[in-house]
Order: C-alpha cells, then structure tokens, then sequence
C-alpha cells in the first residue's frame, strides 16, 4: 500500500498552546491510503501538525485486517466508495443500473495527484462502462471536503441510472455515541443522542428540503463527548434537496459517517458521456462540538465577504400586521423602525396581487395596485430616504392553483399524474422550476422588482413538502432538477444585482444546509421567536450555521406562537449574538419601551462593532435548566456570555456557571453588559441579598478560574436570562 498524507501547512499560533485564538487554528492531517485493486481510503484523520507538502510512503497497511473463516476471501477496509466488489457487506456507496438491471462496479484507479492539501484521483470500470473522478481536500478551515463524480462512459446509446453515490469516512475506534437532530415546525434541530450500535444510522429528508427535523450535524464521538470535551466527528451534506447523512457499523468495521443525495427511480438518469456530481460531504475532526462547528462557521464565512460588515438590524412586518397591510400603516411602521436604530426594513407577504390570506395568490407576482396604488416605489423611496435598506418577502418555488399563473398555466404544477395534484399543503403547490418556461417567468418576475424598486434583500421563503413529485414537462422526478434551478435563479440575480442578499426562510428553519448557505448570507432559524424555545433551537442551528448568519428576532410578548410572556431583556439577551432583527408591531408602544428597544439595538450594534465575527461557544453544563453561551471575540480580548435559566433549576441558588473560550493566562474583568439597571426584572423575587459582583464595575478574575471553575451567576426567576461582559485588562 502507498500513503500520502495532505492537510493544512502548519502556521503561526499552530502550536496548541492557550495563546491559540480559534479552534480553526489547530491543524487537521488526512491520510489516504492507495492498494492495487482498491479505490482509495483514508487511513485517518488527526489533529495535529501537516506537513508542508503532501508525503507518501510504501509498505504494508497495518491496519488492515485478517481474513477469517465463514467470510468473504478478503478482508472489510471501507473505500470512500464502498461496493460489494471489495468486500464490503454493508451499504453500497455505488448504486446504478442499466436497463433495469443493478450494475456492481469494479473500479480500478488509473491516475492520482496531489498537493500540499489536497488528493484527486480518477478511476474506471471498463466492463461496466463507468469512470469516476474524487478529490480529498483540507480546506483553510480544517474541513474535510469529499467531491466524486460518476460518468456513464459508454459509446453506445445505454442510458446509465444513478441511484446513489454517497462517500464515507471511516471512524476511529474510540466512538461510541452518535447525536444528531430532531424537531417539527417551531421546535426545529433539538439534539437527541444514542449508543453507536451495529447497523444503519440515517438521517434522511424526502420532503425536497432537509426539514425541520434534519441534522446540521451528524457527530459520532467518545462516550459522553459535549460541547467542549471529546474526540467527535461531524459531517453534513452540502445539498438542499433529498439527501441522507447516516452513520454505518458492521461486525467488521469500527463504522463509517457519510452522505449523499437520496434519488428517486429514474431522477437522475446518465446519457452516454454525462456526469452526476454528487453534493460535496464536509467532514469535521474536532475536540467536542465546539471546535468542529468553529470550522463550518469558518468555511461558509469565508463564502460571504458581506458577513465582514456590519450585518444590518432589521424589521419584518410579519408579526406587525400579517396580511394586513397598506401603504399608510408600512409608511408609519418604517417610520418609528428608523427612530429605535433600523437599519433593513422588510415588507413580508401579503403584498402582491390578490393576496389577502394564505389560500390564493403565490405565483402572481405582480404589485396589487388596490394597496399600493403607486406600486410600491412610495414605500421603497421612503425607506431608503430614512436610510434603511428595503427588502421583499417571495415564495417563488410555490404556486397557489387559486392564482392567474395556474390557471394560465395548469402544467407548471409538479404532480404525479394528469388526474390529480399532490397532497394540499397550505392551499399551495410547487411550480416546476425544471420547466424553462416557468423558471423563466419566476426569474423575470423577481428581477423586474428587484430593479425596479432597487431591493436590497430577499425573504426567500419555502413553505411546502415537495411530495409525489414528477415534472409535467420531462415526466420523471424533479426535485433533484428543481433544487438545481433554485440555486441557479439565485446565482443568476446575485449576479445582475450586486450587493443583492438573500435570506433562505422555509417555514421558518426547513432548508438549512451548506448548499442554500453558499449562495444566502442569513437563515430564518424557525418561526417560533420564544426566547425560551430560541435558546435550543439557536443552539442546534449554530452547530452548522455562524451566528451573524442566524436571523434573531425581538417579537412581542406573549409569543406569537407559545403565548408564553416574557421580559423584554430576555427576548433581546436571547437574540444578540445573531443577526439581529425586531418581529414586532412598535408602533403600539409608548415613548418609554421605545427607548429600552432603542438601548438594546445601540448595544447590540456596540457589540457587533467589537466582536464582528466572533468564535461561537457553548458550555457543558450539568444542571439541565441552565445554558452558558458565548461569542468570543478572535483575539481573546473580549466577550459576551449569556446565562439563560430556561426552567426551574435543580440547585438553589444557582451553582457555578463556568465561562470557557478564553485566554486562561489572563485576566478579565466581567459584569453585566450595559448596566445594572438593565436587568431588574430578571432576578427572582426570593433573593435577600444582592450578587457581590453584580455592580457596574464587574470584578477581575483569571481566565484559567473563569474556564474551569466559573462564577457564581445572578439567581434569575425561571425562563430569564442575563448578559455578562468580559473584557481583558
């Protein structure tokens, strides 16, 4: 067997010590292992130095196994494409056919290339009329990225059907646990674990989209690995469309993480000479949750330059007047946004023609001139003019079949057969992006109003399953083409619309993924802005997603969608380390809560002034009515924590709550951020006695005692939460 081994070149601050600034620092090493016969497989991945060019080496794999008895005659070593023909008894990472009949590849590899961080390599099976073409890449970040492709090869007129091409990664032998997410519509991505046991592991998404149920991150890691401690492995697909991320184990195997694209029969279908290119798999080798989410936060950062400015606070009108809008009553709401510090002011739906509830309308994206008898050039204008960027709500991959479009167009509507629409959902279909016609008329609907009215932003939303469906224009199963065309129309108005952002909202947080992510800067995390709900649902979106990129709300209270009441600190504690954004009718507040709003997105734009993008952590804490969270400027200097108490605790009072992430040769000074006075009504009526350093001027403490041991937190009622400073003198 050759080796060669890739990674990221050591830099400066690489050296492990306290004085590293982020997790993405420590370098990640991948060792890929080539045997004749063999496709490639990675012989590891560790922490740790890279070399400065790409090594290799020869000699026996020692870690290959034996052959035994009541077995196959060679023994189980997973490729990053494992198929029967090498031996491998679990699922095949190849799965095609021909004329209806499986194919079982064979691959031998033909040419290989590397550099100092990356591996590609190309293979065929000349039998089967199949090439194929990997690369393995250490990103900047420390991510592994895993990209094949599949070609039918064949000089004949034999179409090639792909029914899986999904690559793996093999595991280490210490795991033993796997977490993933759960969740449904206002309770997206809570983290559930369990034992890593022999069979299949699968998260998977059939809906068109990952769902609210889908997994940021699917992480095998050492028994009882947290947030900030143990050896874990995450990995997630890049794809927003049906896909599977799943955890393998035989009785042969330590197991293997991976994923890929879930088709469905005859969804992607080869000619002779085409290729399918399977979603990128990014993989993560970290110490607890922490580290590895610091890398996808790194890799889709450095995929936005915008997220470098300052992300501007926003207003939606959705949770201010629903469908009941009018030129007047935006005007007016634009108007006191601008006084408590807007800077994005979003008009949701219900703007367009007819469009007066949810059960008409979607696809008639034309101005209703009964609301806006100008268009809505009056209200953009104004908006601008009061120095805030203008934004729209579209749902463009629905169709309402109550809408002038379908019913001029009744074929532009995926269904399974001539006879019938697909299952209703919310009174609304899925307009066939994969017909040209329509895209086009989508795409030149939005364009025309994003340059008419010079829009600045985009709530793109995706409110239905994409079920039963078969585009009437090809006859097969579209939601691989549909997801295709949706990035494309993206591509295509960022392009002709510099400056132009997108946020990917889909009933809330049903399509977060790193594909949507490559080409929008913001994610609605869910439609649920209860702070007490936010405090997980934002802590399971952030294992994937930057928390700049998370849109976090200030709404009204009792919610909208819990009618849970809840102080106004707490709903602004809970979203100020996102993108911060008000869901909220203010124009019926008086002077006085105007201004603690005011206070609030002063102080949130003072700290996105200090800590732009900083390194996201979560504490391990054992009292399960506590959450420890923190943003972490880069250079250690400073921070904000938040300590939410999300039910009754177990301890009376609160015991030590410990703040990690910073320099621990230094010394910080901590106290609530922005003052005393801010948080008077977060304390528990029972306290006899005031917290000692709970004053304005803080008190100085070691980072080494903040990180290991903590402080003693402000005894909050249940379902509060408080902001601490740390600042290094």
């Amino acid at each position: 067997m050759t080796t060669i081994t890739i990674g990221r070149p050591t830099t400066a601050g690489d050296s492990g010590s306290t004085t590293r600034h982020s997790p993405t620092d420590a370098p990640i090493t991948a060792t890929i292992g080539l045997a004749e016969g063999r496709l490639p497989h990675i012989v590891s991945i560790t922490r740790g130095p890279a070399p400065a060019t790409a090594t290799s080496a020869a000699g026996p794999d020692p870690q290959f196994p034996q052959t035994l008895d009541a077995g196959l005659a060679v023994g189980e070593s997973p490729t990053i494409l494992p198929t029967q023909a090498e031996g491998w008894t679990g699922t095949p990472a190849i799965q095609v056919s021909r004329g209806g009949v499986e194919l079982f590849p064979s691959f031998a590899v033909t040419t290989t290339s590397h550099t100092a961080s990356a591996f590609t390599f190309a293979a065929e099976d000349r039998e089967a009329r199949l090439a194929l073409g990997g690369t393995l890449e250490i990103g900047p970040e420390g991510l592994l990225r895993v990209d094949v492709a599949l070609t039918n090869s064949s000089d004949a007129d034999a179409p090639l059907v792909v029914n899986r091409l999904a690559p793996v990664v093999p595991l280490p032998p210490q795991v033993s646990e796997i977490e993933s997410c759960t969740g449904h519509h206002l309770r997206e991505r809570a983290l559930q674990r369990q034992r890593l046991t022999e069979g299949v592991f699968a998260k998977e998404s059939r809906m068109g989209r990952p769902n609210f149920n889908a997994t940021t991150l699917l992480t095998a890691g050492e028994r009882g690995f947290g947030f900030e401690h143990g050896l874990v492995v995450s990995a997630h697909v890049a794809f927003s469309g049906n896909s599977t991320t799943f955890v393998e184990r035989t009785p042969y195997t330590h197991g293997v993480i991976g994923g890929g694209e879930l088709t469905y029969a005859g969804e992607i279908t080869l000619a002779p000479g085409e290729t399918y290119r399977a979603p990128r798999l990014l993989v993560a080798l970290g110490e607890g949750l922490n580290d590895v989410s610091a890398r996808f936060h790194a890799y889709l950062r450095a995929r936005h330059p915008e997220l470098a400015r300052p992300r501007p606070v926003m207003l939606n009108t959705w949770e201010a007047m629903y469908f009941a809008q009018s030129e007047g009553k935006v005007i007016a709401l634009a108007d006191h946004a601008a006084e408590v510090g807007v800077e994005r002011f979003v008009i949701d739906d219900g703007w367009f023609k007819g469009r007066r509830d949810d059960t008409k309308a979607l696809g008639d994206w034309q101005v209703d001139a009964t609301l806006w008898p100008e268009g809505l050039g009056t209200v953009a204008h104004h908006v601008h003019d009061l120095g805030m960027e203008f934004g729209l709500w579209f749902e463009p991959e629905m169709i309402s079949p109550d809408s002038d479009v379908a019913r001029a167009h009744p074929d532009w509507m995926l269904a399974p057969n001539a006879t019938r629409l697909p299952v209703a959902s919310r009174a609304q279909q899925v307009i066939d992006l994969t017909n040209p016609e329509a895209a086009r008329y989508v795409e030149a609907a939005i364009d025309t109003l994003v340059g008419e009215y010079h829009i600045d932003y985009i709530k793109w939303d995706h409110n239905r399953f994409l079920t039963e469906p078969i585009s009437p224009a090809s006859g097969r199963p579209a939601v691989h083409g549909q997801t295709e065309a949706f990035y494309a129309i993206v591509d295509r108005l960022r392009a002709r619309h510099p400056g132009l952002e997108i946020e990917s909202c889909s009933s809330g947080g049903g399509r977060i993924d790193a594909g949507v992510l490559e080409r929008c800067s913001r994610v609605w995390a869910s439609d649920c802005t209860d702070p007490i709900e936010r405090a997980d649902i934002q802590r399971g979106t952030s294992l994937l997603v930057p928390p700049e990129m998370i849109g976090e709300h200030i709404s009204e209270s009792p919610n909208h969608a819990t009618r849970r009441a809840t102080s106004l600190t707490t709903r602004a504690a809970m979203a100020f380390f996102g993108h911060l954004g008000i869901e909220w009718n203010i124009m019926k507040l008086g002077d006085a809560d105007l201004a603690r709003i005011k206070r609030w997105v002063d102080l949130y734009k003072a700290r996105r002034a200090a800590i732009p993008q900083g390194v996201l952590v979560h504490a391990d804490a054992p009292d399960p009515a506590v959450r420890v969270d923190g943003l972490i400027a880069p250079d250690r200097s400073r921070a904000v924590f938040r300590f939410a108490a999300v039910a009754s605790s177990e301890e009376y009072p609160y015991g030590l709550i410990r703040l990690p992430g910073l320099d621990e040769s230094a010394r910080y000074r901590i106290r609530p951020l922005g003052g005393v006075d801010l948080y008077e009504d977060e304390f528990s009526p029972n306290c006899r006695t005031k917290l000692g350093w709970w004053t304005d001027e803080g008190v100085v403490v070691d980072g080494a005692t903040l990180g290991q041991w903590g402080v003693r937190p402000p005894q909050l009622a249940p379902e509060h939460a408080v902001l601490i400073e740390a600042t290094r003198e």
